[in-house]
């Protein structure tokens, strides 16, 4: 995952900013205490995640859910799936495991939010079928959707199938300089019950806002192959503690590398970290290249 790179990490200031104001009151809203935790990568095949499966691996994902309960599901947005995709690769998984499926990119970035009741209803009607192991649909727009086409978005956002769970991943920064336009927002997904994703990668510090409008927290943390990467990961963990104090519900929590082959790595790292001070036992993936039989 190359957004958000900067050539040299280490003049970023990686600092996790305040809270937004209504962060903490969305997250008290919450009676039901924390209900799931979900931690993963975004790519399940060998030619990303070098060294990560063994040798004589058949099936990549029936492996990758054995080491994690969880996917953020990139290969939707590059093809519509069908029923029967979502049946084979439900099957493939364990009980726990939950996909998180990207809207397809004819939707997002081809038609741009514009005559897309056939397509969202084809993409819903699809990802209904993994059932219990839905964690939550995501729409990703493109890097150029601004503000000025927002009657888009709330059209989008009030037609949604509410059978589906949805976060929203907004990317121009237009959207979070204008703090009008970015209360506006916030408020729309709020009543309709949308995540607002939150995105900590070096080069775009202005998507990590800190704003909850959902009990919800779906983190896209992409590292940037620098040692920084860990201490990153540190300091989300104690930030994840406060919001599980103040009423989180869910932790949807994905990992990306600038090189994606690092991505388990750092993955395990923060499911350790999680299991120590959460008491949590959420399996540790493997490394099968090492020695040890871990990525540590």
């Amino acid at each position: 995952m190359k957004f958000g790179q900067v050539e040299d990490p280490s003049k970023i200031d990686f600092t996790l900013p305040k809270d937004h104001s209504r962060t903490k009151e969305i997250l008290n809203q919450n009676k039901k205490g924390l209900e799931n935790i979900s931690i993963g990568c975004a790519k399940w095949n060998k030619t990303d995640l070098k060294g990560f499966y063994p040798k004589g691996t058949k099936d990549e994902l029936t492996y990758y859910a054995k080491q994690f309960n969880s996917i953020e599901l990139n290969a939707t947005f590059y093809g519509m799936p069908t029923p029967e995709q979502v049946a084979v690769w439900k099957e493939k998984t364990p009980d726990n495991f939950k996909f998180f499926p990207k809207i397809t990119n004819t939707v997002s970035h081809f038609r741009r939010l514009i005559d897309v009741t056939e397509p969202v209803t084809q993409f819903a009607s699809a990802v209904m079928n993994f059932d219990q192991k839905l964690g939550m649909a995501f729409l990703q727009l493109h890097d150029n959707f601004k503000p000025k086409d927002y009657d888009r978005l709330e059209k989008f956002v009030k037609d949604w199938p509410k059978e589906v769970p949805l976060a929203i991943e907004l990317r121009n920064t237009e959207w979070f300089t204008d703090e009008e336009i970015f209360n506006t927002t916030c408020e729309l997904f709020e009543t309709h019950h949308i995540t607002n994703i939150i995105v900590d990668t070096a080069g775009r510090r202005d998507m990590l806002h800190m704003r909850l409008t959902t009990p919800n927290a779906f983190i896209r943390y992409v590292g940037a192959n620098a040692e920084s990467d860990y201490n990153r990961l540190d300091d989300w963990m104690q930030h994840l503690t406060k919001w599980k104090k103040e009423g989180l519900q869910n932790v949807y929590f994905f990992v990306h590398q600038n090189i994606e082959k690092a991505s388990p790595l750092l993955s395990a790292y923060f499911i350790k970290k999680m299991n120590e001070e959460w008491k949590t036992d959420i399996h540790i993936p493997q490394m099968a290249t090492d020695n040890n039989g871990t990525l540590f």
